[in-house]
């Protein structure tokens, strides 16, 4: 419990030292993210709601920056959507994702400090998406499954709240043909700090 307890106070000070022109804070940080992804625009129409995962390593120094960097990677499923098989000869419309960020973070000023400190942020990146869909077909239509493979470059830009080593995080997700919100629940630790 103490180790935790001292973690936390390093964080918050590493957090904090970015309004105090007289300390200095950088370190870096290790997180896993994992939660939702709901495809919207044309994407939706042939898949459902999916979900993900992903790690992300970020550092911060604030002598030189009043940000944190950070890149990050993850992997993402979605399945069919039933109307789309209902309407086409589809069994089966699996997508993988392997997303690929890198970006900048800003902690804003905290708006809760009583019992937690609740902190909010915002967060933008640009991206690079594998894509991997695997197309079944139903039998007697004559069409041959296969496997499709794909990439893209697109943008990601997001906001949300932290808690310490906890946060929550929405970012909207853009790539041609392939737009998706993801709602992730993230634990940072601290991998090393010099205050």
């Amino acid at each position: 419990m103490k180790k935790i307890l001292f973690l936390v106070l390093i964080l918050a000070g590493t957090i904090y030292s970015q309004y105090s022109p007289t300390s200095k804070a950088r370190g870096f940080f290790l997180s896993f993210g994992v939660g939702p992804r709901l495809p919207v625009s044309n994407f939706a129409t042939t898949t459902d709601l999916g979900y993900g995962f992903n790690i992300e390593l970020a550092y911060t120094d604030n002598d030189y920056l009043p940000f944190f960097l950070f890149g990050k990677t993850g992997f993402e499923v979605y399945p069919g959507s039933q109307n789309f098989y209902q309407e086409t000869q589809y069994t089966n419309l699996s997508t993988q994702f392997l997303p690929v960020n890198i970006g900048l973070r800003y902690y804003f000023a905290p708006i809760a400090e009583n019992v937690v400190l609740f902190m909010p942020f915002a967060e933008f990146s640009a991206s690079y998406l594998y894509i991997q869909r695997l197309h079944q077909f139903k039998p007697g239509f004559g069409l041959t499954n296969y496997l499709e493979e794909n990439s893209k470059l697109g943008f990601s830009g997001g906001a949300g709240l932290s808690m310490f080593l906890m946060e929550l995080l929405f970012n909207y997700n853009y790539f041609e043909k392939h737009q998706f919100i993801s709602v992730d629940l993230k634990v940072r630790l601290p991998l090393f700090i010099s205050i």
